[in-house]
């Protein structure tokens, strides 16, 4: 049975990195669903959270497709209820240049970053504009600000995913919405990267718990001083 006392918060995107250690963060004091098109890594997180006492729904989903998404903010509110914050952490990049990146790659990506946060935000702000508060987090890239030689798929759709958090907060900032974005400016300490880059320190990466806790900041700012682009890198990186 869900525990309809607590407000609702839908992380999606949720891999062993930033999403689950969001994911974590706010299980401490919401009743969380978290979406990716890994069923069976859903499934480990999710017991992991109700061991630790959180209430959690897995909610498989491929935030390409319009039916998904749909579906999936269908099950969210019938099992759940009204989201009071969305964090949109998916995202996907080949990288290549214009020779090497096919245009189904770039439709995809376009798709993972950017389409799939316009729908999932279509999903969420009717209610929070009926109950005049609401959080919308996205997860930007450096991509979205100066695109390399190498993102000529990835860095479009970041840029897309930019301009649309800054629409929106324009439009819904005065309703009682916060929306943000956030730029995460490095490589984010996940097993996986650590062993293709053995030559990463600690020093060099972002951790995940770090980055969460700045998420979670932001989703509780006082109005009187909302932030709408934060960057986030290691004391290391190059800007």
């Amino acid at each position: 049975m869900a525990e309809r006392a607590k407000p609702i918060a839908v992380v999606l995107g949720v891999g062993p990195g930033l999403g689950a250690s969001l994911a974590r963060r706010f299980a401490q004091a919401y009743s969380v669903a978290i979406s990716a098109r890994n069923a069976d890594y859903l499934r480990t997180l999710g017991n992991e959270l109700r061991t630790a006492d959180g209430n959690v729904l897995e909610v498989p989903a491929d935030m390409s497709d319009r039916a998904q998404v749909e579906n999936a903010f269908k099950m969210i509110r019938s099992q759940l209820g009204v989201t009071e914050i969305l964090i949109y952490n998916a995202g996907v990049g080949p990288f290549g240049n214009l020779d090497e990146i096919a245009p189904e790659q770039y439709e995809y990506s376009w798709r993972v970053n950017a389409w799939g946060a316009f729908l999932s935000a279509k999903q969420v702000v009717p209610d929070m504009i009926t109950r005049g508060r609401g959080v919308i987090l996205f997860t930007g890239a450096t991509a979205g600000m100066k695109a390399g030689a190498r993102s000529t798929a990835f860095g479009p759709a970041k840029f897309a995913l930019r301009g649309l958090a800054q629409a929106l907060a324009r439009d819904l900032g005065p309703k009682g919405i916060h929306v943000a974005w956030i730029n995460v400016d490095g490589i984010i300490d996940i097993p996986a990267t650590r062993e293709r880059m053995a030559h990463l320190r600690d020093e060099d990466v972002l951790k995940p718990a770090a980055i969460a806790e700045t998420y979670w900041h932001l989703a509780h700012q006082d109005p009187s001083a909302w932030t709408m682009e934060l960057e986030v890198r290691p004391f290391k990186e190059k800007f």
